[in-house]
C-alpha cells in the first residue's frame, strides 16, 4: 500500500475530525463514518506497523478504533471482510520470508482507567460464569513498549522465529533472533513433556543501552534513533545478524502461546496457570516479566498494582506504555475465548499518552548557564502525559536541518517522564507551503555577543562570561541540588533576588542581607533564619561538590570528584597544563581545555577568592580523598569499569557502588584498568580488556560478590 502526499494529508485532518466526532444514532451516518474510519485506521496501521513512522499518538489511535468497534458492535451488518475489527495489524513486508504462526498471535484490547477494568472483569464473569461473591485472580505485568516476537521449539532446540506479522502470519527473522543473547538457542521443554512450544515475548532495548547507543551514533556521524521501540522493530530487520547484535538487544518472554506433548495434545491445562507457566518459561533460561508483575488475588488488586506502576514507570529500565491484566486460571481462559482481534481473557490497561501532535507556532533562543543557547518551539497547547504542553526542546541547530523542522509545521511531540517535551519531527506530508524555514541567531539573543561553535560541538555559545543570563542560569544552577545543594534558595527565589539587584555573582549568595529578606512577602523571621543555616551549611561542603557546581562546560560530578582527589585546593588547579588534566584517566582534551579556560579567567578566579573570603571552604575533605586499599577492601583502591547490560541493577547504581567500595570508576579500557565487569551483551570493551591481559574480568554475581565481602 502507497499513499500520496495528498492521501496522507486528507487522512491525517479526516482522523483529527473523527476523533472530535460522536458515534452517530442514524444508521445510515453510521455507516458512513464506518468507511472512513476504516479507512484512516488501515493508513495509521501502515505508517505505524510497516514504515515504523506513526503520525498520530497511541491513544489517538485507540480512540478511533474503538469509534469503529461501537459502530459495528451496534449494527454488525455494517461490518465488511476487510475492517480492520476482524483483522490484526500487520507488518509484513517483502523482506523476508514469511511463515504461519503455530496459534494466533492476537492484539490486545485496551483500557484507560479503572472503570474500564472494572467493566471488563464484569464480562469476564458472564463468560465463565462465575459469581460476583468468588473472586478471580488475574497476573499483571508490564506493556512493553517493543516489537512483538514469537518463538518456536521443537525438541528443545530453537527452529524459528518470527514477527507478529498480521497476527496469523509473520515474517521468519531466525538469525536475526540467535543474535539477540536473551534467547536460547535451546530450552528443556521435553523435561515436562512439552515437544513444541511457541513463545510470543518482546524485543527492546533497555533505556541505558539505548541512550548509549544513540551516543555512539551521534558521535559517527550517524542520526540518533527517535526512540527505543524504533530502534529495536529495526534491528530485528537487519539483513547481516551481525548487525542486529550491535543493537543489544533485549527479549522478553510472556506468553506460552501454544504448547503440547508428542501426542500433539495440549499441555495449557496440565501446567493450570500463566503464573506457573511464567515460571517453568524462566526456569528454562528465558527472561520474563519480575519487575511490575504480580498474581492479583480479585480486580482490586490488580487496578491499584496498574495505577502504582503508572506513577513510578519511569523507574522502571525498559521503555512501557502500560500494564497487561490477564485472567490466571487457563481453564476460565477458555471460557472466556477469543475475538478475531484480541482475547477476552486479557486487557491491556494503557498509560496517559506521551506523544502528541500539534502546530509549531514560533521558536525562541535560550542561553543556558554554559552559554549554550537552545532553540525552544513555542507550541499551540497540546494535553500530553497528564499535563498541557506548550514549550518543547529542539535540541540544536543541527538537530533542526536534518529534520527540516519549520515554523507552522504540524509536528509530534514527546515527553518522558520530567523531562521536558522534545519535538521528535515534523509531519512533512500535512505541509501547506506556508511554512517558514528557522533562522538560527548568530548573536546572542540577550547580551548581542557574536555566537561560537566549538570544532565538534553542535552548541552555538555566547561567549561572554557576563552575559546576564548566563549568570541568572549559573545561580540557579549553584544553588540546586546537583550543586551546592542550598535548601529554600530554589529557582523562584534566586530569580527574585537577582531581579532585586541581590544577585550578580555566586559569591553574593553568601552574602545575602537576611534583615532585607525577612521584609519580603513570603518570608519571615524564621524562613529567612532556616535559609541563613541552609548557606552556612553549604559553605562546608566537601571540594567535588563545589567544583561541580562552577557550570564549567564538560565538567559534570564524575570530572569534578576526578579533580578534587588530586589537590589540596582549588587554586592549585590554576597552575596545571592541559597536559595535567589530561593525565587523569577519564579527562580528554576537551574537558581540559574547558577546565583550563576556566582557571585562565581573571573573573573566575576574583569570584573563587571572593566566596574563599565569606567561608566557603575551597580544600580537599575526607570525602574528596581518594579511599587507600587495604586487606579488608578488595575494591578499594582499584579500577573498574562496566560493560553490558546488569540485570540486578542499574550502570549508574553499579558505578555508585564500585565508588561507595572505594573503586574508582573509568569511562573505557586502558592499562590503568584493573577490573571490568560484564553483564548481558557486552561490546568492544570485553575483548579490548580480553587482548590486553592484565584485567581482571568479573560477572555481575562476582561484583555483587566482591561488594558482600567489602560489606
Amino acid at each position: 500500500m502507497r499513499y500520496t502526499e495528498a492521501d496522507q494529508r486528507r487522512l491525517y485532518h479526516l482522523s483529527k475530525t473523527l476523533l472530535q466526532r460522536e458515534v452517530p444514532t442514524d444508521k445510515e451516518a453510521a455507516a458512513q463514518m464506518a468507511a472512513q474510519l476504516r479507512e484512516v485506521i488501515n493508513y495509521h496501521e501502515y505508517r505505524y506497523y510497516v514504515l515504523d513512522d506513526p503520525v498520530v499518538s497511541d491513544y489517538e489511535y485507540d480512540m478511533l478504533y474503538k469509534k469503529l468497534e461501537a459502530i459495528e458492535t451496534q449494527w454488525p451488518e455494517l461490518v465488511t471482510p476487510d475492517s480492520p475489527t476482524q483483522r490484526v495489524s500487520s507488518d509484513l513486508s517483502h523482506d523476508f520470508p514469511t511463515v504461519r504462526h503455530l496459534a494466533p498471535l492476537r492484539s490486545l484490547a485496551n483500557s484507560y482507567n479503572a472503570a474500564d477494568l472494572l467493566e471488563w472483569e464484569r464480562m469476564v464473569r458472564r463468560l465463565t460464569g462465575v459469581p460476583d461473591e468468588q473472586p478471580i485472580e488475574y497476573v499483571v505485568e508490564p506493556k512493553f513498549d517493543g516489537s512483538s516476537i514469537a518463538l518456536v521449539y521443537e525438541h528443545d532446540l530453537l527452529v524459528r522465529a518470527a514477527t507478529r506479522g498480521n497476527g496469523v502470519e509473520g515474517e521468519d527473522i531466525t538469525p536475526n533472533a540467535k543474535a539477540i543473547r536473551a534467547i536460547p538457542l535451546q530450552a528443556p521443554f521435553s523435561s515436562v513433556g512439552i515437544a513444541v512450544a511457541e513463545l510470543r515475548g518482546e524485543v527492546l532495548i533497555r533505556k541505558d543501552v539505548f541512550k548509549k547507543l544513540n551516543e555512539e551514533r551521534i558521535a559517527q556521524g550517524l542520526e540518533p534513533f527517535a526512540n527505543a521501540r524504533n530502534a529495536a522493530a529495526g534491528g530485528l530487520r537487519m539483513k547481516d545478524p551481525r548487525e542486529t547484535a550491535s543493537r543489544h538487544l533485549d527479549a522478553f518472554v510472556y506468553t506460552l502461546n501454544y504448547a503440547v506433548d508428542a501426542q500433539g495434545n495440549d499441555m495449557h491445562h496440565p501446567i493450570g496457570t500463566h503464573d506457573k507457566a511464567m515460571q517453568l518459561v524462566g526456569r528454562m533460561g528465558f527472561k520474563v516479566p519480575t519487575e511490575g508483575h504480580k498474581v492479583c488475588k480479585d480486580i482490586h488488586e490488580a487496578i491499584a498494582f496498574c495505577e502504582a506502576w503508572e506513577q513510578q514507570r519511569d523507574n522502571f529500565p525498559y521503555e512501557i506504555d502500560g500494564m497487561v491484566v490477564k485472567v490466571n486460571d487457563y481453564e476460565l481462559r477458555a471460557r472466556c475465548g477469543s475475538t478475531e482481534h484480541h482475547p477476552r481473557w486479557a486487557m491491556a490497561y494503557k498509560f496517559k499518552a506521551r506523544q502528541a501532535t500539534t502546530k509549531l507556532l514560533a521558536v525562541e533562543f535560550q542561553v543556558g548557564r554554559t552559554g549554550a543557547v537552545t532553540p525552544v518551539a513555542k507550541l499551540e497547547p497540546v494535553h500530553l502525559a497528564g499535563v498541557t504542553i506548550s514549550s518543547a526542546s529542539l535540541h540544536n541547530e543541527d538537530f533542526i536541518r536534518s529534520r527540516d523542522i519549520r515554523i507552522g509545521d504540524t509536528v509530534l511531540v514527546e515527553r518522558a517522564g520530567d523531562v521536558i517535551p522534545y519535538v521528535v519531527k515534523p509531519l512533512l506530508e500535512l505541509r501547506t507551503g506556508q511554512e517558514r524555514p528557522i533562522e538560527f541567531p548568530r548573536h546572542c539573543p540577550v547580551c548581542h555577543t557574536p555566537l561560537f561553535r566549538p570544532p565538534g560541538e553542535a552548541i552555538w555559545r555566547c561567549i561572554n562570561n557576563q552575559c546576564p543570563a548566563q549568570v541568572l542560569q549559573r545561580i540557579i544552577y549553584h544553588v540546586s541540588k546537583d550543586g551546592m545543594d542550598i535548601e529554600g534558595l530554589g529557582k523562584a527565589n534566586v530569580e527574585r533576588f537577582y531581579q532585586l539587584g541581590w544577585l550578580r555573582s555566586l559569591a553574593d549568595v553568601y552574602r545575602l542581607d537576611y534583615d532585607k529578606i525577612t521584609q519580603l512577602d513570603g518570608f519571615g523571621p524564621k524562613s529567612a533564619e532556616n535559609l541563613r543555616q541552609a548557606i552556612e551549611r553549604a559553605k562546608h561542603n566537601p571540594l567535588h561538590k563545589l567544583i561541580a557546581s562552577l557550570s564549567i562546560p564538560l565538567v559534570g560530578k564524575k570530572v569534578a570528584k576526578l579533580l578534587a582527589q588530586r589537590v589540596y585546593c582549588i587554586f592549585d588547579l590554576q597552575q596545571w597544563t592541559t597536559a595535567d588534566f589530561e593525565q587523569i584517566d577519564g579527562i580528554g582534551p576537551a574537558v581540559a581545555q574547558s577546565v583550563r579556560a576556566f582557571f585562565d579567567n581573571e573573573s573566575n578566579l576574583r569570584m573563587l577568592r571572593q566566596m574563599e573570603a565569606l567561608g566557603v571552604n575551597m580544600c580537599q575533605t575526607e570525602e574528596d580523598k581518594p579511599h587507600k586499599r587495604t586487606a579488608h577492601s578488595p575494591l578499594a583502591g582499584k579500577t573498574i569499569l562496566f560493560t553490558g547490560s546488569l540485570e540486578h541493577m542499574t550502570r549508574k547504581e553499579a558505578q555508585e557502588k564500585a565508588e561507595a567500595a572505594g573503586a574508582v570508576v573509568l569511562s573505557g579500557v586502558s592499562k590503568k584498568l584493573d577490573i571490568l565487569v560484564v553483564g548481558n551483551n557486552p561490546g568492544s570493551k570485553l575483548r579490548k580488556a580480553q587482548q590486553l591481559g592484565s584485567v581482571q574480568i568479573l560477572s555481575e554475581k562476582e561484583f555483587l560478590e566482591l561488594l558482600e565481602q567489602e560489606g
